[in-house]
Order: C-alpha cells, then structure tokens, then sequence
C-alpha cells in the first residue's frame, strides 16, 4: 500500500511492521529502499527473498546520525573526515564492523565490515529517528532490474510484498550512493554514485583508486555485480546512430543520427545537465523497457555524475548470468 512519506501515522505503522520483522520500502535521495531492520536476520532474510538477490551481496546500513553510525562501526580519520563532510548525503562508507554492532550476518554477507550511511531524505531520517535502529535497505526492486525512483516503481516491482511503500515523490538524486573504503591511508571507489569523484578528490586532496578491492563474484560492497540494473532489452552504449525501431536514451540539446528512426525518446537533459540526467536514468530505462528490443544510448561525459550513470548504464548492457 502507497501512504504519504510525510504521514506521521504513515511512519509510527511503518516501524510497527519493521518491529515486527516486516519489510517497508522507504524514500531516500538516491533512490528508494527496501527497508528491514538490520540487526534481525529473518527480517533482513525478507529482503533477500523478496528481491530474488544473491547471499553473497552485503547490504547498506542506513543509520540516523553519525553518533548511531559509531555504534556498529570503527572510523579511522580519513573515514571519519569524510562522514563528516558528506553526511548525511548520497555516500557509503565500507569501514570495520564493531563486535558488538547487534547486525545479523546476513546483512554484512558475514563480511568483518559494515557498508553504512546517513541519508539526505527527511521522510528516511524520520523513519529511522522513529525505528530508533540501523535499518538494511537495498534498492526496493527485484534483484538485477532497474532501481526504483518513485513509489510507483517500487509498487510494479515489489507491491505484493510490501505492506507499507512511503511516497516522497520521485528521488532527488536518482542513482544510488557512491561507495568508499579506506585502506591504509588510501580512498577505494567501490562504486561510483551520487557524490561525484570531483568533490571527493576536492575534499581529500587524493586521487581515489578504483582498482583493488573489486570482485564481482565476490562483491564486498552492494553494486559491483557485473550485470545490474538491467531492463530486458539489450543495451548499447556511447551510439553514434540509431538503428531503425530502436529506442534512444539521448542526451544533451542535438539528436543523435538517425533519432528520426527511433521507437520512442527519452532525452535525459536536453540541456547538457548531469545532474538533471542522473535523476532521470532509471526512470527512462523503466520507460523504454519493452517498447523495443534494444535501447541506444547516446555518449554521456565522464566527469561529474557522469561517471556514476556511465557505470551503471555499463551494468544494464552488460551480458547476463546464467540461471
């Protein structure tokens, strides 16, 4: 059921079923989230089920404040630096797991760390003040489609599952969370997201490593399966022209070359805007899923948020697992 993120009676019956062990799909600035409490694993195993995901891939812990973030985790000073720079907002930080954090082993994938976050959403920072706990909340699609921006995202995919979606209107973000993790002194990019690289860098003086840590059989963060966000239609990248009744994913104020033979348009930002084309990725992914079977994408830059829907446009195209 859709109720008002904004609702109070909305939120006090969303941490009753959360309380319960129950799932609630919640609004954040990324994306919205299927939302369990993390230190229960039969709740947290509710999650896994209803979203078809891989045991293997960690969840992210989503906590109230940092105060609530050092409960379940140890910070060292460049992680620490960076929470308190740029939370709460669109970043995770994979940091060592506190013996004594309470969170099932389901939701680390019985990892020794803790990939955790403080959203930038007042409906989720009210859920969770509400909860009074750490809640896991993946993405609230089936494992391996493409990740909900508005409620109604949520409802086709999740709906039979979900006693409560909380509806904030769509994400202000629109792609998920940037993920770091601090090793010696030096900053991994585990997935690329809403925070850009350019801020980061900016912040740190460092250049962010994005080689080393990264297995996707094996993935020590959400995000780095090599196949993701995927609608059924093939995907083909940095197009210079369209084939005839493909559907296009265009980007920036001039048509693609042979756009006129397109099944459908979804232009990103007819402006040239990243972050306006970040925001509306996985709702055109959504849109032009079955019209055609195959999507063209016109090139995207690299900088800026560029290189967080880059990546996961990469994901969308790339081949499928078996099974």
């Amino acid at each position: 059921m859709i109720r008002s993120a904004f609702d109070q009676a909305a939120i006090r019956d969303a941490v009753m079923v959360l309380s319960a062990g129950g799932l609630v799909a919640m609004p954040t600035e990324t994306v919205y989230g299927l939302a369990a409490d993390a230190r229960n694993g039969e709740a947290v195993a509710r999650i896994y089920a209803a979203k078809g995901r891989p045991r293997f891939n960690p969840l992210i812990a989503h906590v109230a404040d940092f105060g609530a973030a050092e409960q379940l985790a140890v910070f060292d000073p460049l992680s620490r630096r960076l929470a308190e720079a740029f939370w709460p907002g669109p970043l995770t930080l994979v940091v060592p797991k506190r013996s004594d954090a309470g969170l099932s082993d389901l939701a680390t994938a019985g990892l020794d760390t803790v990939a955790i976050r403080v959203p930038a959403h007042p409906a989720a920072l009210a859920l969770l003040a509400a909860f009074g706990g750490p809640l896991a909340a993946p993405s609230a699609n089936r494992s391996g489609h493409v990740s909900p921006t508005t409620a109604a995202h949520v409802e086709t995919d999740l709906g039979e599952v979900v006693p409560i979606i909380l509806d904030a209107g769509p994400s202000a973000v629109g792609v998920e969370s940037t993920i770091l993790r601090v090793v010696n002194g030096t900053i991994h990019l585990l997935r690329a997201g809403g925070l850009s690289r350019e801020r980061i860098e900016g912040l740190t003086g460092t250049s962010l490593v994005t080689a080393g840590l990264e297995d996707p059989e094996a993935p020590v963060a959400p995000g780095q399966l090599a196949s993701h966000y995927a609608p059924a239609a093939a995907v083909r990248l940095d197009v210079a022209e369209v084939r005839p009744g493909e559907a296009l994913i265009d980007f920036g104020p001039h048509p693609l070359k042979g756009a006129a033979q397109a099944a459908a348009i979804v232009n990103l930002s007819p402006r040239g805007d990243l972050v306006e084309a970040a925001a509306g990725l996985f709702a055109a992914l959504r849109t032009l899923d079955g019209v055609a079977v195959s999507i063209a994408v016109a090139p995207i830059p690299h900088e800026g948020l560029g290189e967080a829907i880059r990546d996961r446009l990469a994901r969308a195209a790339a081949p499928r697992p078996k099974g």
